[in-house]
């Protein structure tokens, strides 16, 4: 699979054995982020935390929509994904965004707004590393890093009180700018 694909990238000068590895730990941290986000939001209780859950669930149906957006790029770059789920959950970019201790909002909404954080960093780097070189790999990176700066903004204006300029979708995990790479509905 993903033989002149991978040519292409390799004669560009792209080490895509590098890329995979960035790609797969980028998809190892979208998958266990979304298990993380499904928690959070359970969590976010009382009226306060009802008040943020919409947000949460819009965050998490995107970074599932990032996981599918990754996987057909691995692949067609001659990658694959580890059989084993804790080794694939184990080789995330980004730790674990776990419930924290105290299970307030605000502490709930650091941990999500920490999250996109390390998102935004990532797909930064994949940016860097594949513009210019890789532009199918540097078109998906791009438009998910699009939707990550756009997470931390909805987070942070709820931790701040400022606000991001950034608006609710028209529907739950709408991916603006990955729903062109949708392979799922």
């Amino acid at each position: 699979m993903g033989k002149v694909a991978r040519e292409v990238v390799e004669k560009a000068g792209i080490d895509v054995d590098k890329l995979l590895n960035m790609l797969v730990k980028a998809a190892a941290a979208e998958f266990t982020t979304y298990y993380y986000y499904t928690l959070l939001r359970a969590h976010a209780t009382g009226t306060e935390g009802e008040s943020i859950k919409e947000i949460v669930e819009d965050a998490r149906l995107e970074d599932r929509l990032h996981f599918e957006t990754l996987v057909p790029r691995i692949l067609e770059l001659g990658g694959d994904l580890p059989k084993d789920i804790r080794d694939f959950a184990n080789m995330a970019a980004c730790k674990d965004a776990y419930l924290p201790k105290e299970e307030t909002v605000k502490n709930i909404l650091t941990v999500l707004a920490e999250a996109e954080r390390c998102a935004i960093r990532v797909y930064t780097e994949i940016c860097n590393y594949t513009f210019g070189k890789d532009h199918r790999t540097y078109d998906v990176a791009l438009a998910i890093l699009h939707e990550e700066v756009e997470h931390e903004a909805w987070f942070e204006e709820l931790l701040t009180g400022k606000p991001s300029g950034h608006f609710r979708r028209l529907k739950p995990g709408e991916g603006p700018y990955t729903q062109r790479f949708r392979h799922i509905d």
